[in-house]
């Protein structure tokens, strides 16, 4: 720790404090995350979630864990250091962030879900201060509560702030999934939309109340197993017929609704997954398809001067699982036929960076997963490689026939994904993680309904 300078204490939480700091060597800022419990042995430390989880991940999306130091029994996490945390950008806002600001935000989110949930992980603690945000970049933080998707039940009942709490943990089902990060992100979602939480309960029957006063209650042919698990509880079902969300987000367009809306299903299986998410029709405009990918007779064309280099475009099909029960609607795009060659590239330059710092990996003990392959769709391959001269190119074109070439046309290269803006002060971190509602958060917001 002697290479880091402490400049100020900016977080204090359940399971330590977080400290701004400055490396002495590199002159870089990081965050430094000290835990308050002892640990005794290195062993006991990177068996830890949060260690274990992180150095299995890299994603721009997902906070970077950059050195684990244990001195005098006191465990130290350095993180890249981060702004400030969405729940700060949201604090005492006078007004409502543009839909296109949330748009952006929840891409890079759902980009990184999708990231994590391949890796084999949820995250289990989804809420505003563990989304990290620096100038135009959102990133996910405080993996404490992370596990394994392939772990063995039962599960910790007692997961996630209350407010972003999946109905499934808050009626103590043993066995739950990455589902429970799809339902805190449908109510964070309407949070950045509204500056009001969607369902702010006191208690954990409060909660399940807000809930059903939002969605309306469950029925047993809607989900069945959510009254079984309430009859094992002896905890009845308030009837309540619901209310649309549109009346309590009358700022957010039809499909925002909509994808809230199937984010929030009572039942965790008719919730789409992230990777199926980044394909709702909500995110369309983040998607940038080059002109010379929109129809055929394009490719002759010359690409813009900003995007002249190129790279391989790769077309390994990516398959996502379907869901058992059907969506509230059509907007979701099927993988096979509807997701086009300029989202496939986008999604990719995000995951670039993971493959260089898998290296880093390799002598470790660790079993490494499978790596994450995009939401992708093969399609036809023309000829070779465009010429300079638009009419020595439509020539040979004209000599073509479109099939399944062995040759590869080289795709312009995509812009970086659409990112949103952050406030460029200084602000504090990410908090520690709170079990309940946090005595100190004074919600200057309105409730919801």
């Amino acid at each position: 720790m002697e290479r880091y300078k402490i400049i100020k204490e900016i977080g204090n939480g359940t399971f330590g404090s977080v400290w701004r700091a400055l490396n002495k060597q590199t002159g870089e800022v990081v965050a430094i995350k000290k835990m308050k419990k002892k640990y005794y042995s290195w062993e006991e430390c990177i068996n830890l979630r949060e260690v274990k989880s992180l150095r299995k991940m890299s994603h721009p999306n997902i906070v970077k864990l950059k050195e684990v130091i244990r001195e005098n029994d006191i465990l130290y996490f350095v993180f890249e250091y981060m702004e400030c945390n969405l729940y700060h950008l949201m604090k005492d806002r006078p007004k409502l962030f543009l839909e296109s600001e949330v748009r952006n935000w929840c891409f890079q989110i759902f980009q990184g879900l999708a990231y994590m949930h391949q890796r084999g992980y949820f995250h289990r603690d989804l809420k505003p201060e563990n989304l990290l945000v620096s100038k135009d970049t959102i990133k996910i933080a405080d993996f404490g509560l992370a596990r394994e998707i392939n772990s063995q039940p039962p599960y910790t009942e007692y997961v996630s702030t209350r407010w972003y709490r999946a109905p499934e943990v808050l009626l103590q089902s043993p066995i739950y999934g990455p589902a429970v990060d799809m339902w805190a992100m449908g109510a964070i979602m309407a949070e950045l939309l509204s500056l009001r939480p969607l369902f702010p309960g006191s208690s954990e029957a409060d909660e399940i109340y807000k809930i059903c006063s939002v969605i309306g209650t469950p029925s047993k042919s809607g989900w069945g197993h959510g009254h079984e698990l309430a009859s094992a509880i002896n905890y009845q079902f308030p009837q309540i017929a619901g209310v649309n969300l549109s009346s309590l987000l009358p700022s957010a367009s039809a499909d925002a609704i909509n994808l809230i809306a199937s984010l929030c299903s009572w039942d965790p299986c008719k919730r789409p997954t992230a990777a199926e998410v980044l394909q709702h029709r909500f995110f369309q405009s983040c998607f940038y398809v080059p002109p010379s990918l929109r129809s055929m007779t394009a490719v002759a064309r010359t690409p813009p001067s900003g995007m002249r280099g190129s790279s391989e475009l790769k077309t390994n099909r990516w398959s996502s699982s379907t869901l058992t029960n059907p969506k509230p609607s059509s907007n979701f795009s099927p993988v096979k036929s509807q997701l086009s060659p300029g989202v496939q590239k986008k999604l990719q330059m995000n995951y670039q960076d993971a493959t260089r710092n898998d290296k880093s990996l390799k002598g470790s003990s660790i079993k490494q997963p499978a790596k994450y392959r995009p939401p992708v769709r093969n399609f036809p391959v023309v000829g070779s490689a465009v010429k300079t001269r638009v009419f020595d190119a439509a020539e040979k074109l004209a000599n073509m026939t479109i099939g399944s070439g062995r040759a590869s046309i080289k795709q312009p290269t995509f812009p970086q994904p659409m990112k949103a803006g952050g406030l460029h002060g200084q602000h504090d971190l990410f908090l520690g993680r709170s079990q309940d509602i946090l005595p100190g958060r004074s919600y200057s917001r309105k409730v919801a309904g």
